[in-house]
């Protein structure tokens, strides 16, 4: 194993996750593939001589120590983490209940935190590792009924570019992946749940809009196996981009965004630059 670079990629058992396990199996890396059901990951991925699948629970820090301990055992080494694993809880804010804000972070924000916080000794033992988190576009530009995703994707790209210059000094990488839509099992009912109607107000926007998203579910655009094996070919380079808009709507959002900031910059750029002491 000694030559082949070893990657832990969670949430394998199903879509994106799984694409990504095999496309860097079928690129030559030793993977660990984990998922809360390793049933699932082995009937997802078959067997390889190259493959170690372990239970991981993201939201358990324990899990994911045992977890990074088994792939040391088996591969001597951790290159490259894929920080994967997440759910959608979608809903207008006033009708997500606090517990289902909260159960949305403590996957899809301190996942992440989690298995990163086990692997980061194991990098910086070896002074090199990539460290690759799926965020989304809606990580870069909020959306109606998606508060606490957003909130949790949001969260994710401010955490990956501070970690980023901590990082740096000890031969470690970062890489943001913000799909757009692509055609997983995102909202399919094992990943997605919509906050129940209970607000008037909203009552029909709700329905209308949670409608739509069930009804996007397997007719996205984008191609999840053309995404793993492009996210295969950058986490190979030897500059693995900081930020990777994976998606033609993708990068449309970033170019938006960015063109959005600087008309706000320049909006009241007078008044915003005339809040110094008068000393200064």
């Amino acid at each position: 194993m000694a030559h082949k670079k070893v990657l832990l990629v969670t949430g394998a058992g199903r879509g994106m996750g799984a694409d990504i396990a095999r496309a860097a199996l079928a690129a030559g890396y030793a993977v660990v593939a984990t998922g809360r059901n390793p049933r699932k990951v082995e009937q997802a991925l078959g067997a390889a001589e190259d493959l170690l699948v372990v239970t991981l629970d993201v939201t358990d820090p324990v899990s994911a120590r045992s977890a990074v301990q088994a792939a040391v055992d088996r591969f001597g080494r951790i290159d490259i983490l894929v920080n994967n694993a997440g759910i959608m809880y979608a809903g207008f804010f006033e009708e997500t209940t606090a517990d289902d804000f909260r159960a949305q972070l403590e996957t899809n924000l301190f996942g992440p935190l989690n298995v990163t916080r086990a692997v980061l000794p194991v990098m910086r033992a070896q002074r090199s590792g990539l460290i690759v988190t799926n965020s989304s576009s809606v990580g870069i530009a909020g959306m109606e009924f998606c508060s606490a995703y957003a909130t949790t994707k949001f969260a994710l790209e401010g955490w990956m570019e501070s970690l980023t210059p901590e990082v740096t000094p000890y031969g470690i990488r970062t890489m943001l992946v913000e799909p757009g839509f692509f055609r997983t099992e995102a909202l399919s009912p094992e990943s997605a749940s919509f906050a129940e109607p209970s607000i008037d107000d909203y009552r029909e926007r709700s329905r209308r809009i949670a409608t739509a998203f069930s009804g996007m579910s397997g007719r996205q655009g984008g191609d999840p196996a053309k995404l793993a094996a492009a996210l295969t070919q950058l986490m190979s380079s030897a500059q693995p981009p900081l930020r990777w808009p994976a998606g033609a709507d993708a990068v449309s959002t970033l170019e938006q965004k960015a063109k959005t900031l600087l008309e706000q910059a320049e909006a009241h750029r007078e008044l915003s630059s005339s809040l110094a002491h008068d000393d200064i």
